[in-house]
């Protein structure tokens, strides 16, 4: 499970005329502890994300993911994301998750996965 807000987002001339919005965020993750990363979007109501972050155990050690996958429009200001993580640990997990753009929180559950 995990659950984190938008602490800024950065809007950027894409290719073919298209936007990208840079959506950096921070929370925690269970199993992971704190969590920040940076998503990035590309497309309008649908399209390609793109992911990088890290998590800060509770052992101290840190981790340090990336991850491509895809969003979509699920109502009125509400995107369902999912994508495959690579965890610097050698692990993958699947993410799928629901960022509000209202209240800017992303949430979700992660699966291993191989």
């Amino acid at each position: 499970v995990f659950s984190s807000t938008s602490t800024s987002a950065t809007y950027l001339p894409g290719p073919a005329g298209s936007q990208l919005v840079q959506v950096n965020f921070e929370g925690t993750a269970t199993g992971f502890g704190t969590i920040g990363g940076t998503a990035t979007f590309a497309g309008g109501k649908s399209g390609t994300l793109s992911y990088n972050g890290a998590a800060y155990l509770e052992n101290g050690d840190q981790l340090s993911g990336t991850g491509t996958g895809s969003f979509e429009s699920v109502g009125s200001h509400r995107w369902s994301t999912r994508f495959i993580v690579h965890v610097s640990d050698g692990s993958a997990l699947l993410s799928e998750g629901e960022l509000d753009l209202a209240t800017r929180v992303w949430s979700g559950k992660l699966f291993e996965w191989s």
